[in-house]
């Protein structure tokens, strides 16, 4: 059975009060708008996870809102601390307990676990894909993969990048 995942970067965040903690920085502008062009183009596409795995930070959560009515499907959402700083490793295992009956997958979470995550996974993929997500995984990138098996067995180079999509490249 073929399982997607799709592995998103939030969008950019604010910096514009300083004294605020990191966990708390909502969205920019920017980050807002990025939103708008990924739920646009996840709605193009059909994109239909039936799980989304959400950081609780502000801006991933604030990412997660700005995408879900482009989802193709009324996924269970899981809001969990443990997103939030998780290095590629610990990201792994959270996606190795995903039950075998869910299909696709998303997560939203930080630099630089979920870039790492998508570059450890991949063993193969579209070539232009992998080239620009190798040279930059920017806020709001978006990494879809797909992998052959159940998720307990997913592992390092056992997943193909199908696509590689970043918002400023989105009209």
């Amino acid at each position: 059975m073929v399982h997607r995942v799709e592995l998103l970067r939030h969008a950019k965040s604010s910096w514009d009060d300083p004294d605020l903690p990191d966990r708390d920085r909502p969205l920019a502008p920017r980050g807002i708008k990025a939103g708008a062009r990924l739920r646009d183009h996840l709605r193009r596409v059909g994109c239909a996870p039936e799980l989304v795995l959400c950081s609780s930070a502000a801006r991933a959560v604030q990412t997660w809102n700005g995408i879900r009515d482009g989802l193709a499907a009324d996924p269970a959402v899981e809001i969990e601390d443990e997103v939030y700083g998780a290095s590629a490793d610990e990201l792994l295992r959270r996606l190795n307990v995903v039950p075998d009956s869910i299909g696709w997958a998303m997560v939203i979470g930080h630099n630089p676990g979920i870039e790492q995550l998508a570059l450890r996974l991949v063993g193969d993929g579209e070539a232009d894909a992998l080239r620009r997500m190798r040279s930059k995984y920017p806020t709001g990138g978006l990494a879809s993969l797909a992998f052959d098996g159940v998720w307990r067995r997913l592992e390092w180079g056992g997943a193909r990048l199908e696509a590689f999509t970043v918002p400023r490249a989105l009209k």
